[in-house]
C-alpha cells in the first residue's frame, strides 16, 4: 500500500432497541371523557339534593320543551310570521288577535276590565276603599304591625287584598287550618271595609312548597282548607247572605317569591269583586 493513500472512513450506525414504541394519544381522549362524565354525574347528584320538586320539574321542562305548533302559520320572516298587527282576521286564526276573551259588557258602557263610565266610577270607589284600609290619605284602619302583612292592588277583577305570613309571624298554626290571632285581627278590619259595598267577595288560599322528604304532600288540602276557614270567619263578621262568590285553593302553584319554600308564599287573597262579576 502506498503511503500517500488515505484510509477509507467507515460510519457505523447503531439502532437502540427497547420499549414497544409510541401508542398515540387515544387514552387521553378516553380519560377526558371519563372525567367529564363523572363531573356531570356529581353535578346531577348535587342538583337533586339542592333543589325542590317544583324546581326539578322546571329544569326538566327546560331540556324537554313542548312547543305547540298551530296549523295556520304565516310565511313571512318578521316578528309576526307574515301577519300584520292590524289584520284582525289573520291574527284571530293564529290565536294572537281578533275578538277579546270576554267581549260581553254590561249595559251603560261598563266593560269587563272596569273601563267605561260606570266602570270608571266603580274603580274610583274601589281605590277609595283601598286608601281607607291602608290610610294613604289619612289615618289607617290597621296598625303598623298588621300592615306589614297586607298588600293591596286594583285589578280587572276588583280590589285585591293579599294577607301574607312573615318568617316569624305566621297566619296559621304550622301544618293546620287553625288561624293565628293576627289573621283574625286583619280579617276583622278587611271585613269592615268590604261591608261598605254590596259587591261579592272571592277568597283564595296559597301555601309554600313543602319539602320533598315529607311522607305526604298536603299543599292542596291546606290551601283549600285555609281558604274555607277564612270564609267561615268572614261570614261570621259580615252576615250579608250570598256575598262569598267563590273559595279556591291554589296549593303551591302560584308562589309570590322566587323561593317557593319561603313563608311569604303562605297567604290568603280576598278580592272585592266588581259588581258585574
Amino acid at each position: 500500500m502506498r503511503s500517500n493513500e488515505q484510509a477509507p472512513i467507515i460510519i457505523k450506525k447503531i439502532k437502540k432497541g427497547g420499549g414497544d414504541g409510541h401508542h398515540g394519544g387515544a387514552w387521553k381522549v378516553a380519560y377526558a371523557d371519563f372525567v367529564t362524565a363523572m363531573m356531570a354525574f356529581f353535578l346531577l347528584m348535587w342538583l337533586l339534593n339542592a333543589t325542590t320538586e317544583k324546581q326539578r320539574k322546571g329544569i326538566a321542562d327546560y331540556f324537554n320543551p313542548t312547543i305547540p305548533i298551530t296549523r295556520v302559520s304565516g310565511g313571512g320572516s318578521g316578528s309576526f310570521g307574515g301577519d300584520s298587527v292590524l289584520s284582525e282576521e289573520s291574527l284571530s286564526q293564529t290565536g294572537t288577535g281578533g275578538q277579546p276573551r270576554d267581549p260581553a259588557s254590561d249595559k251603560g258602557g261598563k266593560q269587563a276590565d272596569g273601563s267605561g263610565p260606570e266602570g270608571g266610577k266603580e274603580t274610583a270607589r274601589l281605590k277609595e276603599m283601598e286608601e281607607m284600609l291602608l290610610g294613604r290619605s289619612g289615618e289607617s284602619m290597621v296598625s303598623d304591625q298588621l300592615q306589614r302583612h297586607i298588600v293591596t292592588k286594583i285589578t280587572d277583577e276588583g280590589l285585591l287584598v293579599e294577607v301574607f305570613a312573615l318568617e316569624h309571624a305566621p297566619l296559621f298554626h304550622a301544618g293546620t287550618n287553625t288561624p293565628a290571632p293576627i289573621l283574625e285581627e286583619i280579617l276583622a278590619t278587611v271585613t269592615e271595609v268590604f261591608s261598605l259595598a254590596k259587591n261579592g267577595v272571592a277568597i283564595e288560599g296559597h301555601v309554600a312548597t313543602q319539602p320533598v322528604v315529607i311522607a305526604k304532600n298536603t299543599a292542596w288540602q291546606l290551601s283549600s282548607g285555609r281558604a274555607d276557614t277564612v270564609r267561615t270567619l268572614f261570614e261570621s263578621l259580615d252576615e250579608t247572605p250570598g256575598k262569598i262568590q267563590r273559595v279556591t285553593g291554589h296549593a303551591d302553584r302560584e308562589p309570590a317569591t322566587t323561593n317557593a319554600m319561603a313563608a311569604r308564599n303562605n297567604r290568603i287573597e280576598l278580592i272585592l269583586l266588581r259588581s258585574k262579576r
